[in-house]
């Protein structure tokens, strides 16, 4: 991590003092289909799902954000962006801040990237993640990688196992490792009827972490 506590806590200043409390249900849309953001949003509390929509008219996960996170970076950044929604997984606050109000404060204080280049290392760390996930041959072990990478970002140990603490439906699941729904939803029932996880509404509880790892050995 390049930032610092110091850093970090001046970045979320920032967005307290200069930006707009935004307020969303689950499945509230907060920059919706070919809408241009309204500005740069910190999330304060909640999880927020980016997707965009194959040419199959299928949803296409692309990362989920979590507390403490900016979205979206490249376009406060660059002011260029794909069409990417972004919609609440869970019930969200955030801190929405104007794109100049944004670019302003990084000119006045150039150390404030530090927090900003840590999101972008983590984005890249992941969508690399995802690229080499497809190296995999089967289906069973690209949607173990994937639940295992999930894990260490959303992960919650409990007594039961850890708990990614992301809602993931299947189809979310199969975007993501290339591959069906019905195959994916055909893994999983497999995995679990091994003993090897519980999916219980959109929740996934590991409850034999290294024997998912063995899939992979």
């Amino acid at each position: 991590m390049l930032a610092t506590l110091k850093q970090m806590a001046e970045l979320v200043e920032i967005f307290r003092s200069r930006g707009v409390k935004q307020t969303y249900r689950k499945g509230d849309f907060i920059i919706r289909p070919g809408e241009t953001p309204s500005g740069v949003h910190y999330i304060y509390q909640g999880l927020v799902k980016a997707y965009d929509i194959t040419r199959y008219n299928e949803e296409n996960l692309l990362i989920i954000r979590k507390e403490d996170e900016v979205f979206p970076l490249i376009w406060g950044l660059t002011g260029q962006e794909r069409s990417v929604i972004y919609q609440a997984l869970a019930p969200t606050v955030t801190l929405c801040l104007s794109r100049e109000k944004f670019l302003s404060y990084i000119n006045e204080r150039p150390e404030a990237l530090a927090p900003i280049v840590d999101m972008t290392i983590e984005m890249y760390r992941l969508h690399s993640e995802r690229i080499l996930n497809l190296e995999y041959r089967t289906v069973r072990e690209r949607i173990i990688s994937f639940l295992l990478t999930m894990s260490q970002r959303f992960g919650k140990q409990t007594d039961d196992g850890l708990l990614i603490e992301a809602p993931l439906r299947h189809q979310d699941i199969a975007s993501s490792i290339n591959a069906t729904r019905e195959t994916t939803s055909r893994e999983l029932s497999a995995l679990e009827r091994k003993g090897l996880l519980v999916n219980k509404q959109s929740l996934i509880l590991l409850k034999d972490v290294e024997g998912l790892r063995h899939y992979l050995s």
